[in-house]
């Protein structure tokens, strides 16, 4: 069943107005991780980060086509998604910006398929990666999850521009 219009209406807004727009949307903050053939690590902050169903268990998260990290995640098998603890937002920076080893002095552990597991976080999904749809100017990633764990640790939020965390910690 298609549902889908033939074409969207003209737009009516400019691109500063839609980021301003999508800024009043509070996200969870998520960094990806995986682990390459030679046994290096890479990883991303991401706030596009979603559930999609519950059987199969598949999560979603997506990434701008033009970035430096998408031959890796495209051509790994797997990945973790390391929903970050509201006392985390350094490691939402530093897996934010170019240049340094994000994983320098950061504590992790390992997978069952070798990935990086962030130490601290509110939850982890280690993902099998099922599928990818390209839409605009991002990649849409869909994942399988084959493992997961959750601590009752508030999660760290981005909205407005800036951190914070949620109010109401998860039991």
């Amino acid at each position: 069943m298609n549902t889908s219009s033939p074409r969207a209406a003209a737009r009516q807004f400019d691109a500063g107005q839609f980021r301003h727009a999508l800024s009043q949307f509070a996200t969870g903050v998520t960094v990806i991780t995986t682990r390459l053939a030679d046994g290096s690590f890479r990883g991303l902050t991401a706030s596009s980060f979603n559930s999609v169903s519950l059987d199969p268990p598949l999560v979603l998260w997506s990434l701008g086509e033009a970035a430096n990290s998408m031959p890796v995640f495209s051509g790994n098998s797997h990945y973790v998604i390391n929903v970050l603890a509201a006392d985390q937002a350094e490691l939402a920076e530093r897996f934010s910006r170019r240049g340094d080893d994000p994983f320098a002095n950061v504590e992790y552990e390992l997978s069952r398929t070798g990935q990086p597991i962030l130490k601290g976080v509110s939850a982890w999904f280690e993902c099998h990666n099922r599928s990818r749809y390209p839409e605009g100017d991002h990649v849409i990633f869909v994942g399988e999850v084959e493992n997961c764990a959750a601590s009752p640790q508030t999660a760290l939020i981005f909205h407005g521009g800036r951190f914070g965390s949620t109010p109401i910690p998860v039991k």
